[in-house]
């Protein structure tokens, strides 16, 4: 965990006011406990993205909402798809998991 007077003074082109504003946003939601603000592993990989995005990237602070949403709509789309295939990895019998990934395939083009 770190607080952010940390977070800011260790990164590059990022600044206290950023980070509040990002925070006050609900674009990053690090953990508070007693007053005190700590962001964890996640929250800093956040807090990087969204300096890329509008720093390096270019993306305006009305579109880094839309652009975060849809990155973490990804993100999420990529949890569900390796849950499944666990499933079906622990769960389907070899012979009906190659012919599904056959379909698949196929399907593809």
């Amino acid at each position: 965990m770190m607080t952010i007077d940390v977070l800011v003074s260790q990164t590059r082109s990022l600044s206290l006011a950023d980070v509040e504003l990002w925070v006050r946003n609900e674009w990053v939601k690090p953990e508070t406990v007693e007053g005190v603000v700590s962001f964890g592993d996640i929250d800093i990989a956040r807090v990087l993205l969204i300096r890329d995005l509008h720093y390096d990237l270019d993306v305006d602070e009305a579109a880094l909402p839309i652009v975060l949403s849809l990155i973490d709509q990804v993100y999420d789309l990529r949890r569900h798809l390796r849950l499944l295939s666990e499933v079906m990895q622990d769960s389907v019998p070899d012979d009906l998991r190659s012919k599904l990934l056959e379909n698949l395939v196929a399907r593809r083009g």
